[in-house]
C-alpha cells in the first residue's frame, strides 16, 4: 500500500479541521471589509452587528423583559405582608416615641389599643398608596424606557473584540465541536477516497 494512501485520511482530517476552524474564525474576522479579487469579505458578526442588535432588542422587549412584570413585582414587594409589618413597627415606634415627645399631653389618651388602631389605619392607607405608586411608576417607566432601543444601542456599541469574547465565552465548546466534526468527517472522507483508489 502506498504511503500516500495511508496519509490520505490524516491529510483529509487536517483539511477538514482547518476549513471548519477557518469558518469559525470568519464569523468574527476580518473586522472591517477587505477586498480580495474585487470581492468584499467581512466577518459575519461584524457585518451583521446592527441586524443582530435589532433582533436581540426585539427578543428582549417582546419575550424576556416586560415593564408590566416589573410593575407587578414592585407592587408585590411594596405591599407584601413582610413590608407592611416593618411599616407597622415603624409607625408604632413613631407614635410612641416621636409623637408623644412632641405632644406630651397625648400620653393621657394614647392607650395600647388606640396606638394599634392608629397604626393599622396608617398601614392600610399606606398599603393602598404604595400599590398605586407602584402602578404610576410602572406607567412612567413604560412611557420613558424603550427596552428594545436600549438593548439595540448597547449591542451596537459593543466592540467586535467584546462581541467575539462574549460569544466565545458562551459557545466555545460548540465551536470546538464544529472543528472536531470537520476533522472526523475529513478523516472519514480520506478513508473512503483511499479505499476507492485501492479498488480502482
Amino acid at each position: 500500500m502506498s504511503p500516500i494512501l495511508l496519509l490520505l485520511p490524516i491529510i483529509a482530517a487536517l483539511i477538514g479541521w482547518f476549513t471548519n476552524y477557518l469558518a469559525v474564525k470568519m464569523l468574527f474576522h476580518p473586522r472591517l471589509p477587505v477586498k480580495i479579487l474585487g470581492v468584499s469579505i467581512q466577518g459575519v458578526f461584524p457585518k451583521r452587528q446592527k441586524q443582530l442588535a435589532d433582533k436581540l432588542g426585539s427578543l428582549v422587549a417582546d419575550e424576556l423583559f416586560s415593564i408590566k412584570d416589573v410593575a407587578e413585582k414592585l407592587k408585590e414587594l411594596a405591599t407584601s405582608q413582610e413590608s407592611m409589618e416593618l411599616v407597622g413597627k415603624r409607625i408604632e415606634k413613631t407614635i410612641r416615641e416621636k409623637l408623644v415627645k412632641s405632644f406630651p399631653m397625648l400620653t393621657m389618651f394614647l392607650t395600647d389599643e388606640m396606638v394599634e388602631k392608629v397604626t393599622n389605619l396608617f398601614k392600610s392607607e399606606l398599603q393602598d398608596f404604595l400599590g398605586e405608586s407602584a402602578q404610576d411608576l410602572a406607567k412612567k417607566l413604560e412611557d420613558s424606557l424603550d427596552v428594545k432601543e436600549l438593548v439595540r444601542d448597547k449591542v451596537e456599541a459593543f466592540s467586535s473584540d467584546k462581541l467575539e469574547h462574549i460569544l466565545f465565552s458562551i459557545m466555545s465548546k460548540e465551536f470546538r465541536f464544529i472543528e472536531l466534526i470537520g476533522a472526523i468527517l475529513g478523516f472519514f472522507i480520506g478513508c473512503v477516497q483511499g479505499a476507492l483508489t485501492m479498488i480502482s
